[in-house]
């Protein structure tokens, strides 16, 4: 029996996590009393009784959380983003490359991805590796993103229909430093980061990450149903991402609209390829609590305990 303790279960992807987990036979959840939850000496006896501990709290705490402990055999799995880029910690997209689903397996330390970062790495990966983009190409992404993960404020606001809240989609993070371009940068292996334009939705969950690409930039100038073979390969016989068929019409609303809703409540990523000779149009779709965050911990758990990847899943 595998312990497991989730340090922040009151949070969104916490609460998501126990949900999955709660039913299932091959683990014990470690629990703490809620008034004690923030008590160090409570949480530290937790993690040391724990096999894993899935951390889901703001980074500063997730850092704490790993200090906290005292014996060597525990293990983390850190939701926040203290630790995507850090080099002791192995990246949680098991998808990403080859080998990575074996290093996930092996390791002590493991970092959940962000949502948009998941969608990114999984379209912008096998161009770099396959030579389609270089290194340094100046590439730009979208992403559209339910409300569920700005966290209980904005969720709040949201349920209680506030005017100021509840508007139509609107970009954020202008600034241009929004806190997941490290570990796109990083795990797509670009030399700089993207471009990125996140944009906020009214609806409470589901994703889409979207990459244009003029063909005439690429260093292989692969048009759209060249590139779409390539993901096709790439990802062929994994269980939890789908290369949908070329200009995918029959997932269009009306014909012409792709829903960031598809993916909702599965574990899934979608990738879907558009466009022509000269332009493409790479997106991921994928449930931003899902692949996009609980359900990629609960990927990873599997993989770092033995257990069948797709258990407690939706494919």
């Amino acid at each position: 029996m595998v312990r497991v303790f989730i340090d922040g279960q009151e949070g969104t992807t916490g609460l998501e996590i126990h949900e999955r987990l709660v039913d299932r036979r091959d683990l014990e959840l470690v629990t703490i009393e809620p008034e004690r939850r923030k008590d160090v000496d409570a949480r530290r006896a937790c993690i040391d009784l724990a096999d894993v501990t899935i951390l889901c709290l703001p980074d500063a705490a997730a850092k704490e959380a790993v200090a906290l402990a005292t014996r060597q055999s525990s293990r983390f799995i850190d939701a926040s983003t203290a630790h995507r880029t850090a080099p002791n910690w192995v990246y949680g997209f098991p998808e990403l490359a080859p080998g990575q689903r074996d290093r996930i397996c092996a390791a002590r330390f493991v970092a959940n991805p962000g949502c948009h970062a998941t969608g990114f790495a999984a379209l912008v990966r096998p161009l770099v590796d396959s030579g389609v983009i270089a290194s340094d190409y100046p590439i730009s992404a979208q992403s559209i993103t339910g409300y569920s993960g700005g966290g209980k404020k904005l969720i709040q606001g949201y349920r209680a229909g506030v005017p100021e809240v509840v508007t139509p989609p609107r970009p954020y993070a202008l600034g241009l430093q929004h806190k997941h371009l490290p570990e796109m940068r990083v795990v797509s292996g670009l030399r700089q980061s993207p471009l990125f334009v996140p944009v906020l939705g009214n609806f409470y969950r589901g994703m889409l990450v979207s990459i244009p690409l003029e063909v005439r930039s690429l260093a292989r100038r692969l048009g759209a149903a060249e590139l779409h073979d390539l993901y096709a390969e790439r990802y062929a016989g994994e269980p939890f991402v789908r290369v949908m068929p070329l200009g995918d019409s029959g997932q269009l609303d009306d014909g012409s609209m792709l829903s960031p809703l598809g993916c909702n409540d599965t574990n899934r990523l979608e990738i879907f390829v558009f466009g022509h000779a000269e332009q493409a149009l790479a997106v991921a779709r994928l449930d931003n609590l899902g692949k996009g965050a609980s359900g990629a911990a609960v990927q990873n758990l599997n993989l770092m305990i033995g257990a069948a990847e797709s258990t407690g899943l939706v494919a």
